[in-house]
């Protein structure tokens, strides 16, 4: 059965748009104008592989949407792909502190898109790897869980891979371009801000020390 790709956008050109591309590369595609239309919709659907929401949007906006998804036990670990004209970073801050694991702002080339949904889907769809232990965290990239001293800790897609890159890497400091590369597996020049904002914030879930800031570099777990 073919991965299915959810997109809700309120213009209807983009869309259908959308909609119509990406059944033509193997993907089943459904598309909504609405949050409130998606939600009842894909009621007793099984969840797709992917969301690609719009942050304008009538009712329900796309902040909203990703915060019910991110709620709900069975979209929680979908990832979702913003598509939108706000361009200001405090938009950005608000989509990727919500759990949004990409960010696209229009006008935006269709392959440029698509080449984003391989990589999210790659991404979600990673071989499995063993348990990875620092100190009272484990992190485990089979069953996608993080435990602190026993207790599971909540992660969005991104801060899961952004944690075991570093963790894998440990002792070595890599540069934000190089994280870009790895987590976000694709050229992401001009966006090392994202880099920042999800080390602020593993750092609020997990503690302050467990990323340190190497000054002129990047990041490390030491």
């Amino acid at each position: 059965m073919a991965d299915a790709i959810v997109v809700v956008e309120d213009d209807e050109s983009i869309r259908e748009m959308l909609r119509y591309y990406f059944q033509t590369v193997g993907y089943e595609a459904r598309g909504y104008d609405s949050g409130e239309a998606m939600l009842t919709g894909e009621a007793g659907l099984t969840p797709p592989a992917l969301y690609i929401l719009d942050i304008m949007l009538p009712g329900m906006d796309g902040v909203e949407i990703l915060r019910r998804l991110r709620a709900g036990g069975a979209t929680a670990e979908v990832p979702v792909i913003f598509l939108t004209a706000r361009t200001a970073e405090m938009d950005r801050v608000a989509g990727l502190e919500a759990g949004a694991d990409d960010y696209v702002v229009k006008p935006f080339g269709i392959m440029e898109l698509q080449a984003r949904v391989k990589a999210v889907l790659r991404r979600a769809k990673g071989p499995a790897g063993r348990v990875l232990r620092l100190g009272e965290l484990e992190i485990d990239s089979a069953a996608r869980e993080v435990r602190r001293a026993g207790e599971p800790v909540e992660l969005t897609y991104k801060e899961f891979e952004l944690l075991r890159l570093l963790a894998s890497r440990r002792g070595v400091a890599l540069t934000r371009d190089e994280i870009l590369r790895a987590v976000w597996d694709y050229d992401y020049t001009g966006e090392t801000r994202t880099v920042d904002m999800h080390v602020k914030a593993l750092r609020q879930k997990l503690g302050e020390h467990i990323i340190d800031t190497v000054r002129g570099v990047g990041y490390k777990i030491p």
